[in-house]
């Protein structure tokens, strides 16, 4: 899946499958140190694996961090089925009821317009004064540029919460 090139289209490129190997590697030790994370995803009865959703707190510092993101990446065989989405809700659910976050952020480059669609379709809001330069990507790069999407929980109790995890405190 990391390596296709219509999967990483709006992402950059994983060159070998060791590459691969180590994002997989750094999303399980993330999810060990934040108590939640990305996970892989499968549809019973039909395929084991699909690729993954779920949250991540970005290592990049932008005017939005700390924060949480939500992130998926399915296989091409997957997409406009609606497996994104369905999994990123009960991510989002899982963020607000069992985490206790306040605010869920996603991003992505402003042409990666199937992403995008997922994020409204996840009540997400766009600001356009959120637009931000993803650190690590070159000036002049066509994926450096990137539109931020944001969603907002209830507020019971959960901003303490959101600060502590983001904070690492």
């Amino acid at each position: 899946m990391n390596l296709d090139p219509r999967v990483m289209e709006y992402l950059l490129p994983i060159d070998s499958h060791e590459a691969s190997d180590a994002v997989v590697d750094k999303l399980e030790a993330k999810f060990d140190r934040q108590g939640f994370g990305i996970w892989a995803v499968e549809v019973p009865g039909v395929a084991p694996f699909i690729g993954f959703v779920g949250l991540n707190i970005p290592s990049f510092t932008a005017a939005f961090t700390p924060c949480v993101e939500i992130a998926w990446r399915l296989a091409f065989d997957y997409w406009n089925q609606g497996f994104a989405t369905e999994a990123a809700r009960v991510a989002v659910g899982y963020g607000f009821e069992k985490v206790g976050l306040s605010e869920i952020v996603a991003f992505t480059a402003p042409a990666n317009v199937r992403s995008r669609r997922v994020m409204e379709k996840l009540g997400m809001t766009y600001n356009p004064a959120d637009d931000f330069d993803y650190p690590g990507i070159p000036d002049g790069h066509p994926l450096r540029r990137h539109v931020l999407y944001r969603l907002v929980g209830a507020t019971k109790n959960r901003t303490r919460r959101h600060k502590q995890l983001v904070s690492g405190h």
